[in-house]
């Protein structure tokens, strides 16, 4: 019996096998966390709230102030086709999650189903999704410390040490220490991370809900009118910007192997998470453009907050809800780095990146190197970088990353039909289809300098998978090792 003879071509599709995948992750909950394996300590409600907390706030503490302007009052259903495009998505993520239930997410997914080339992509998108969001994140928590700073001891940072260059300043400082205080609680354990994460996101839900009863105390019906004042058109640009806010769906994937019971607890889990998510942007977004005429939203800074002083006049609210918006926006960014770095772990297992990537810590499980490169390059990101760009490259990267894994779903249909899954899509293959439409619909429309952002990025990735990826490939290795035995 001979084996066909690798072609380049060949090598980039080269597919792993789910098996393997999932063996690589079988031992992750043995005790001790040696041998580079990651511990399984996350049940159903922490996993929850990890994905609540990734997603609610990641857009609603600071989004509307960019996104209003592009859709007036309409913005409303610029987060219902958001929520919709999300909602699809994440039954396509619930069904890959739990036949593949291991770290990685759609990058695993990818590496599965379409290849090794297009598995390096999805990488590379996901580095923009959870490293870029996170700074875009790191920079609107410093809007809201002022905010706080100022309504309760009346002083304020001075703008050259809390805005990037172009918007004021020389370096978003506050920024900078958000993104070390996560780096120093996500090297201390994974578990520890969740349930810290799990009391802010209790939090972070506690002042949406103030925003919402107290804002509706304002809502004047007039303020929606006119409700579409700049078209259809604005409807799908406020919705494509504001796309990244349900990145948090994707960060619940990214644990599978510090999950217990991950077949049935990861689709729950973002089930869970799209529906809380979902009442809560729209209540929030409704609330909002109906306190405030949705001209006053462009350029405002700690918009929420703002809303709250202006209806009832009093600084109390304003000051309540900045203070609850410090403490979310902070277990929001240590979602999104945590989800970055369980990426990287994935790739740096599979030769995609130096295997240091995928050392982990004897004493607490996780990836501690790793860990202080993601936050290194992500409190760089938010110091010297604008708000608008990080978020417009973070809905690209999502966007393209949610698609991938719709795909994925229906190759591994076809290819693998009887692989135990812990859910299964329903309405297949009608759901991923309209998942890989409405993605496609809200990519188009991103503004043109995403897009050029995006390319730089890929020429970039490209050097780095044929300069160092495709030789140090682990899955290359092993078809070598096998092609050698057997002839």
């Amino acid at each position: 019996m001979s084996t066909p003879q690798s072609t380049p071509g060949s090598r980039l599709l080269r597919r792993k096998p789910v098996e393997t995948l999932i063996a690589e992750s079988a031992s992750a909950g043995e005790e001790g966390g040696g041998g580079g394996h990651l511990r399984r300590s996350i049940g159903l409600w922490q996993l929850s709230s990890i994905g609540i907390g990734a997603t609610v706030g990641t857009g609603i503490f600071f989004v509307l102030s960019t996104s209003v302007p592009e859709a007036g009052p309409a913005v409303i259903l610029s987060f219902v086709l958001a929520a919709v495009t999300a909602g699809l998505t994440a039954l396509c993520y619930a069904e890959m999650a739990s036949a593949i239930p291991v770290s990685g997410s759609s990058y695993s997914y990818a590496y599965a189903t379409l290849g090794e080339l297009v598995a390096f992509g999805v990488g590379v998108c996901l580095l923009m999704e959870y490293g870029v969001s996170a700074s875009a994140i790191a920079v609107s928590w410093g809007e809201y410390l002022n905010e706080f700073l100022d309504l309760a001891f009346g002083v304020r940072i001075p703008d050259a040490l809390a805005a990037a260059p172009g918007n004021g300043g020389y370096v978003n400082l506050p920024a900078v220490v958000l993104v070390a205080l996560v780096v120093l609680l996500l090297v201390r354990g994974a578990s520890e991370s969740a349930k810290v994460n799990a009391a802010m996101v209790a939090i972070k839900l506690a002042v949406l809900v103030l925003f919402v009863a107290v804002g509706l105390t304002g809502f004047h019906s007039g303020n929606l009118t006119p409700f579409m004042p700049l078209g259809a058109a604005g409807v799908q640009v406020a919705a494509s910007s504001i796309f990244f806010s349900f990145i948090g769906l994707d960060a619940v994937s990214t644990a599978g192997e510090e999950v217990e019971n991950p077949r049935r607890t990861l689709p729950l889990a973002i089930v869970i998470s799209l529906v809380v998510v979902t009442l809560l942007y729209v209540a929030v977004a409704v609330t909002a453009v109906g306190a405030q005429p949705w001209q006053k939203f462009e350029g405002q800074e700690a918009g929420l907050s703002q809303i709250l002083q202006d209806v009832t006049g009093q600084g109390w609210p304003g000051m309540v809800f900045a203070l609850g918006a410090i403490v979310s926006i902070f277990s929001i960014t240590l979602v999104v780095i945590y989800g970055q770095t369980r990426i990287l772990y994935a790739m740096g297992r599979d030769g995609m990146l130096p295997k240091k990537f995928a050392e982990v810590s004897p004493r607490t499980g996780t990836p501690v190197w790793n860990t202080w490169v993601v936050g290194i390059a992500v409190a760089a990101l938010a110091a010297f970088f604008p708000l608008s760009l990080l978020a417009d490259m973070t809905s690209l990267g999502t966007l393209v990353a949610f698609a991938v894994v719709s795909v994925g779903v229906i190759i591994l249909r076809r290819t693998q039909p009887d692989l135990p899954r812990g859910f299964r899509v329903p309405l297949y293959p009608v759901v991923p289809l309209l998942s890989i439409g409405f993605c496609a619909y809200l990519i188009t429309g991103l503004h043109t300098d995403t897009f050029v952002a995006f390319g730089v990025t890929l020429v970039l990735a490209t050097a780095v998978y044929f300069g160092y990826s495709v030789k140090h490939s682990k899955l290359a290795a092993t078809e070598t090792r096998e092609r050698v035995e057997i002839g």
